[in-house]
């Protein structure tokens, strides 16, 4: 799929015609960076848990290997042959390791709602030579007639391409065509922790300037031009002081000074920021545990957290991959025969105690043998290990003395 694509732009040395001529401009430099948050100067992942967010997010999925699996003797096992193996899960790309690309892929879908990827095929070989990630701003999405158009000059794809000759991962979507970033959804939050920052940043950089009103003395009437022009001299003196750190201002003659600032404690503002936090996190769909966020905490919650982030979070992503790879890279007569699948083993032991009693658990029900997890760690296999084996608790109601005593006990 794809091939005859890549050989036609191969042969032309040129992308061919453009669908229409409003296509987006080729950002050049790092994709991977920090990407622009809409209406500011700053950036989204400047937040600190947005940032938490898709690292967690992102480095999670990329911590899975993704297996290329065929159909053999009724079950899936690793195709360790194939050409995919090696692109899933070492090298995708000529400068990207596996890690490297899943984790720049989920961060695409997360911040800017789609992650363009075009297999690239060897002329000689037919096969499929790289996976591409384009970079962001590179593919203009053409809703209508479903083609993409790439261009990508620093990764060396360009071209129209059909809908399916391009793997597209994309995350909420309105129309079901394109995906829509989460930081649009959470860009009210988001303006909110933006403006708390830079507040924060305004009232700790000289230890928190006040705010005030210069007035004269209340004997006096009226005001004439020339006590105006003094008084506005003396404010942008007391100014200037505060601004410089100083925290005892003297004032001249019969000013008075009345601060009108409201304190932190009045604008309940660590109170507003943590509500930030805890609602940035309902938009990944993260708990607020993982960013580090001071709630209470125990082995039960966050046992339940976890739990959480698998099932409700994390495998949806995943699935949205797994069948993406599979509905571009398998032609439609071997889709019951090849399938994609993320190795979810490592997210349900994290700790050695709990991945020790997930490997007994899994060898008593018979779905493991001792070898087979001995290969996993690494180790040579031993005499016997290669037996399926059951927990002596269960057994058959109808076999050995078991079912006689029950016979007698009739009787």
């Amino acid at each position: 799929m794809g091939f005859w694509q890549n050989i036609t732009n191969f042969f032309r040395g040129e992308s061919g015609k453009k669908e229409n001529s409003e296509s987006r401009t080729t950002i050049a430099g790092d994709y991977t960076g920090f990407f622009g948050y809409y209406g500011s100067g700053a950036t989204a992942m400047s937040v600190a848990t947005v940032y938490r967010c898709v690292k967690l997010l992102s480095e999670s999925v990329a911590n899975l290997p993704l297996l290329y699996m065929r159909l053999k003797d009724g079950i899936f096992v690793e195709d360790r042959t194939s050409r995919l193996h090696y692109l899933l899960d070492v090298q995708p790309d000529f400068t990207k390791s596996a890690f490297d690309f899943w984790k720049e892929t989920v961060e695409h879908v997360l911040l800017d709602g789609n992650a363009y990827i075009v297999p690239v095929y060897n002329t000689a070989t037919l096969e499929i030579d790289r996976l591409v990630l384009c970079g962001r701003g590179t593919v203009s999405h053409d809703v209508l007639r479903d083609t993409y158009n790439v261009t990508d000059m620093i990764n060396g794809v360009y071209g129209c391409y059909r809908e399916q000759d391009i793997i597209h991962i994309k995350g909420h979507s309105a129309d079901g065509k394109t995906g829509i970033s989460v930081l649009q959804y959470a860009r009210q939050t988001l303006d909110i922790a933006l403006t708390g920052d830079r507040e924060t940043l305004k009232r700790f950089a000289n230890g928190g300037n006040v705010r005030g009103l210069v007035t004269n003395d209340k004997s006096v009437t009226g005001f004439g031009e020339y006590q105006d022009a003094q008084l506005e001299n003396t404010a942008e003196s007391i100014d200037s002081k505060f601004q410089g750190g100083e925290r005892i201002v003297s004032l001249p003659g019969q000013v008075d000074f009345k601060q009108i600032s409201l304190s932190s404690t009045d604008m309940q503002f660590l109170e507003s920021r943590k509500f930030t936090i805890r609602d940035i996190c309902r938009f990944f769909g993260v708990h607020p545990s993982f960013v580090f966020d001071d709630t209470s905490n125990n082995y039960k919650s966050a046992e339940m957290a976890n739990v959480a982030f698998l099932s409700n979070t994390l495998n949806p992503l995943l699935r949205n991959i797994e069948n993406e790879m599979l509905r571009k890279l398998v032609a439609p007569s071997l889709c019951c025969k090849r399938k994609f699948q993320f190795d979810r083993r490592g997210l349900y032991a994290c700790d050695l105690d709990s991945r020790v009693k997930y490997q007994a658990n899994t060898i008593a029900a018979g779905i493991y043998t001792v070898n087979d997890w001995r290969k996993e760690e690494n180790k040579p296999p031993v005499a016997g290990g290669d037996k399926v084996l059951v927990s002596a608790n269960l057994k058959d109601i109808n076999e050995g003395s078991f079912g006689n005593n029950i016979l007698k006990f009739r009787i």
